[in-house]
């Protein structure tokens, strides 16, 4: 079991509660808000989060563009489980999460299968099939749609079965900080990812560039709880989690790497966390 659980990768899960939870507290307020199906639409960004996490652990490792890392281990490249095992682990995380999607679908509307089979196959298709767009520098944009925009949006409609403004402004917010992590992971895999040939925006931009990427990010987070504020001047809450964002934002600033950056991740884990219970707190005065 610890191994499917490393494989599963713990530090990225903020990603995928930041967007659910800005998007029940972009509901209340703006309609009659149903909790089991928020409850549903927590599962299914958790589910597809491990999911994405399972599928690229096996693409990637049968690839070979995970054998030398960094990073923690990798179930089919550090030899934890074979790939066959692996990929049956992403398939039924994702049918999961199909399922739970079902549900609220069911409960609002048919079009949202639409979306939750698109969310599904972008979480594949990551670093999966013949021509992976992760390969191609454009994980952030979707990671940035998919656990930003859809996600926090998406969560407020199965919640009152509407999209609202402030949702969509908040799910820029959500995808900022997704893109941050995503950002930090791939900077740390440079040096690796291309001699194997994986083009990943942070080798495209290079070090120093990606460096700034993250910082530009952050900071689009809070940018955007501002502009949420028009709508509802408490969610500026959020900026008590700022200060949490100095020391990672330092640490990348002065050129860690390796390692060094295995902590960064964790850091821009507990900024998102904490970003997304002050704002939704502050969402959810303001209502």
């Amino acid at each position: 079991m610890h191994r499917w659980i490393i494989g599963a990768r713990p530090r990225t899960l903020p990603a995928a509660i930041v967007p659910v939870a800005l998007g029940a507290s972009c509901a209340v307020g703006a309609g009659d808000v149903v909790w089991w199906r928020v409850a549903c639409a927590l599962f299914v960004s958790l589910a597809l989060q491990v999911g994405v996490n399972y599928a690229n652990d096996y693409s990637d490792g049968v690839r070979g563009t995970d054998d030398v890392r960094v990073g923690p281990q990798r179930l089919v490249a550090g030899g934890l489980a074979s790939p066959a095992a692996v990929k049956r682990a992403a398939l039924i995380t994702f049918a999961l999460a199909g399922l739970a999607g079902l549900a609220i679908a069911i409960a609002t509307s048919p079009w949202l299968i639409l979306v939750g089979a698109a969310c599904i196959a972008a979480g594949w298709f990551y670093t999966g099939g013949s021509h992976p767009y992760g390969y191609l520098g454009l994980g952030e944009v979707f990671v940035f749609v998919f656990f930003g925009l859809v996600a926090t949006a998406g969560t407020t409609f199965a919640a009152i079965e509407s999209v609202t403004a402030l949702s969509v402004v908040m799910g820029c917010g959500a995808g900022a900080l997704a893109c941050a992590l995503l950002v930090v992971n791939n900077l740390r895999d440079i040096p690796t990812d291309r001699e194997v040939g994986k083009k990943t925006l942070a080798v495209r931009l290079g070090d120093r560039r990606t460096r700034w990427l993250y910082v530009v990010l952050v900071t689009v987070a809070f940018i955007v709880v501002i502009v949420a504020a028009f709508w509802r001047a408490p969610v500026l809450l959020a900026f008590l989690a700022a200060p949490l964002a100095i020391v990672p934002s330092r640490a990348v600033l002065r050129g860690a790497s390796g390692r060094d950056l295995i902590g960064v991740l964790g850091g821009t884990g507990r900024v998102q966390l904490a970003y997304a219970l002050l704002a939704s707190i502050g969402l959810i005065l303001g209502s």
